[in-house]
């Protein structure tokens, strides 16, 4: 008997202290998982709670494909390119703007909304703001050394500027916070990159 309860109380305190260590954040990745999860779920809930509006839509719709043409542009630069610093422009413009198209996915599938597709043709989206034409796309393609660096330079000044009128008018007239917040952000580092680029083509 004596065992017995002897084991029953080692069972108990063991059980108390694994809660207790829980509770005070013994687990950390655990924990840090939990708060994760819990984020996320607060942040579809929120999305699905009708917290947005039509503007918010709109924004997401339009800035997945722009986003996605400026990729489309920052990948020729590895092999294209000829200056060091359009390359390391390049490569950060993909680092910041992939993750910003995942995110504006999630929130329009969390509001049931249609999810604009990846694709090589852009016709679709003539009159978006500072969008390349396909043949402004091929001329892109085709060039290489400092040609190429001149060329997706200005281009791309011209597509972050567009960019730069979207996000702000996401920021005028948006309601979903995540979605403005966004905004602030494109426009803020877009605009300094806008700055970096005209200097790069000797305009600063």
């Amino acid at each position: 008997m004596t065992t017995t309860r002897t084991r029953a109380v080692l069972v108990a305190l063991t059980a108390t202290a694994a809660l207790a260590l829980t509770a005070c954040g013994g687990d950390d990745s655990a924990g840090a998982t939990h708060a994760s999860h819990s984020a996320a779920a607060g942040a579809t809930a929120s999305a699905s709670a009708g917290t947005h509006n039509a503007q918010d839509v709109s924004f997401a719709q339009t800035m997945i494909p722009h986003h996605q043409q400026a990729l489309e542009m920052a990948s020729l630069a590895a092999d294209r390119a000829s200056s060091a610093q359009v390359k390391d422009l390049a490569a950060r413009i993909e680092k910041a703007q992939d993750p910003e198209i995942n995110t504006m996915t999630g929130w329009l599938k969390a509001w049931g909304e249609d999810v604009p597709m990846a694709g090589m043709d852009h016709s679709g989206h003539r009159g978006m703001a500072g969008m390349m034409s396909d043949k402004d796309m091929t001329m892109l393609k085709q060039a290489k050394g400092k040609d190429f660096d001149t060329m997706f330079l200005t281009m791309m000044v011209q597509h972050h500027r567009g960019a730069v009128e979207m996000a702000g008018t996401e920021q005028a007239k948006g309601a979903y916070a995540p979605a403005t917040s966004m905004a602030g952000s494109i426009v803020t580092g877009q605009n300094a990159e806008i700055k970096e680029m005209n200097k790069l083509l000797g305009k600063g």
